[in-house]
């Protein structure tokens, strides 16, 4: 007898999408069928089938900030999606939905609610976003990455992440022979942060160079030439990448991250155990990028700098203080939220339900 078909809803950004591939993963392993439920030309359509699984996509986009015409037509489009999403679920017999957020979670979550197929989601944000939240009242499990992100649930199994990364050796084995200076890892997401781009090489400028750390800098999509250029004008080394295509390595190989923090990047700094100044970015919906941040900072495994705090003179001021001691602390710490078992947790939860 074959395996049970389940559907993932997921997309709209990487930080819903991989956690989602990781889950498709385990379901696979486990001899089950997974299809994928994606919006029309959004970023999931690029990535989702280079790993063989079937996509089927809406025609809908996010109803958050949009003018008045969108919203007025927001109940029909809705009404025709929930109709497609349906059609989808019997078409493929579905015995399952789980969701990951993203806009398409909804009319599909809907979708299944009216076919009678169960619904599981999965929260990777410290604050629910607006699907999952509506989704939770019809949710057979409702998982979450961040404690207290559903507060009368339980189910806290994190964030899934690649397993090439939660198998790094520990803190105190990678830092066991560094000496010299320190290696800071910055990176902002595929289209990198400006405003990390632009603060990094000021800030090194103002430290003597001696006391200047050896900097991994990604720049983000077509950002290479005039971060390295920033970097060159200020006599500043600095070894810049458009792109990490070795994420283990670079996890391994730092002493401290500075980065943004979507509910991914702290999933991995946590799977890694490696310390990080997390900059949120401040227009986050919800601002759930600080309430990321802030769950690593109360384990002490880094510090929590605002953008709006974030100049040349202060980000000087906290790299010239920092010992590889104190980075070593927030590593172990770091380490000890992890929970390498996500995507195999999530997917056993959905594969009960089922029963």
């Amino acid at each position: 007898m074959g395996g049970k078909t389940f559907m993932l809803m997921a997309g709209g950004t990487g930080g819903h999408i991989f956690p989602a591939l990781a889950v498709a993963d385990s379901l696979r392993v486990r001899g089950h069928h997974v299809i994928w439920l994606g919006s029309e030309g959004a970023m999931e359509t690029r990535i989702v089938p280079q790993y063989d699984i079937l996509l089927e996509t809406l025609a809908i986009k996010g109803v958050r900030g949009n003018g008045l015409k969108r919203k007025l037509m927001l109940p029909f489009t809705l009404f025709k999606t929930v109709r497609s999403a349906q059609r989808i679920i019997k078409k493929h017999r579905v015995a399952c939905v789980i969701g990951f957020g993203g806009f398409v979670t909804f009319p599909g979550g809907v979708a299944a609610k009216l076919c009678g197929v169960p619904i599981v989601i999965h929260e990777q944000n410290a604050v629910a976003g607006l699907s999952n939240r509506q989704l939770s009242r019809w949710a057979k499990r409702v998982l979450y990455a961040f404690p207290k992100a559903f507060e009368h649930e339980n189910g806290l199994v994190g964030n899934p992440v690649r397993a090439d990364i939660a198998r790094l050796p520990t803190p105190a084995e990678r830092f066991a022979d560094r000496a010299g200076r320190l290696k800071i890892l910055v990176m902002g997401g595929s289209l990198g942060a400006d405003i990390l781009n632009q603060t990094l090489p000021k800030a090194l400028a103002l430290l003597p160079e001696h006391q200047r750390p050896q900097m991994y800098h990604q720049s983000g999509r077509n950002k290479l030439g005039s971060l390295q250029a920033d970097y060159d004008a200020l006599g500043v080394e600095a070894e810049c990448v458009e792109f990490i295509t070795d994420m283990v390595s670079a996890y391994r190989d730092a002493d401290l991250v500075i980065c943004r923090a979507g509910a991914l990047t702290i999933a991995e700094l946590t799977a890694a155990g490696v310390g990080a100044l997390l900059v949120p970015y401040p227009h986050a919906v919800d601002d759930h990028q600080t309430a990321n941040a802030r769950f690593m900072v109360r384990a002490q495994a880094g510090l929590l700098l605002p953008q709006p705090q974030l100049t040349p003179e202060k980000l000087a001021e906290v790299l010239s203080g920092l010992k590889r001691g104190q980075c070593l602390q927030w590593a172990e710490q770091a380490r000890t939220l992890a929970l390498p078992h996500s995507a195999d947790d999530v997917a056993q939860a959905a594969i009960d339900v089922v029963g």
